[in-house]
């Protein structure tokens, strides 16, 4: 497995190995010691999550969870492709309030690890897109959080595949300016 740190260095974009021949091919979607050996993190994961999306231009986020229930997420996709995006809430960052973002599709197989601290989204780039992705704390409602997804403070340059598809929550989310996320920064945490 590859690992690239990408511009916000705690944010990885992950490179699993394919095996393939002419039947097509075989991967490992997660070892958790490849993973360990690879980026240096011992992640215990308690819960896989998928979201089907069938119409091009879905958005889903900018979602996060509080601490103590903040999630760390391993993303990849499963068929079809989007736009991933992750967002430093870390006060005291180098790098709060800017982003990341990669395509992850089924055709490229990559992945990317999104820590505790971040918000997360994506929008679909093809219709009938299936998102996986593993967590590291089980979802409580209750320290559910996000932030408009177009917010310009933001200023994340989404692509224009028609009008954006939200829930009723993305589309109800409140500005990132003034949004209290509870994350501090703990200089080489994710190093």
């Amino acid at each position: 497995m590859k690992v690239e740190r990408l511009e916000i260095p705690e944010v990885l974009l992950l490179h699993p190995q394919r095996f393939a021949d002419d039947r097509g091919y075989f991967v490992e979607s997660f070892n958790a010691r490849r993973f360990a050996a690879a980026t240096g993190l011992q992640i215990d994961f308690v819960q896989d999550n998928q979201s089907l999306s069938h119409a091009v231009g879905t958005v889903r986020g900018l979602h996060f969870q509080r601490p103590p229930s903040a999630q760390a997420k391993l993303v990849g996709v499963s068929h079809g492709r989007i736009l991933d995006v992750a967002v430093d809430v870390r006060r005291g960052s180098p790098t709060f309030g800017r982003h990341v973002a990669a395509e992850l599709s089924a055709g490229n197989g990559l992945q990317i690890f999104v820590p505790e601290g971040f918000l997360h989204g994506f929008m679909t780039l093809e219709p009938d897109t299936l998102v996986s992705y593993k967590v590291n704390a089980f979802y409580n409602a209750a320290a559910d959080g996000c932030v408009r997804w177009d917010d310009p403070d933001l200023a994340i340059d989404w692509p224009s595949p028609g009008p954006a598809r939200l829930s009723p929550k993305d589309a109800a989310a409140p500005a990132f300016a003034g949004s209290d996320f509870g994350f501090d920064y703990v200089a080489g945490e994710f190093a």
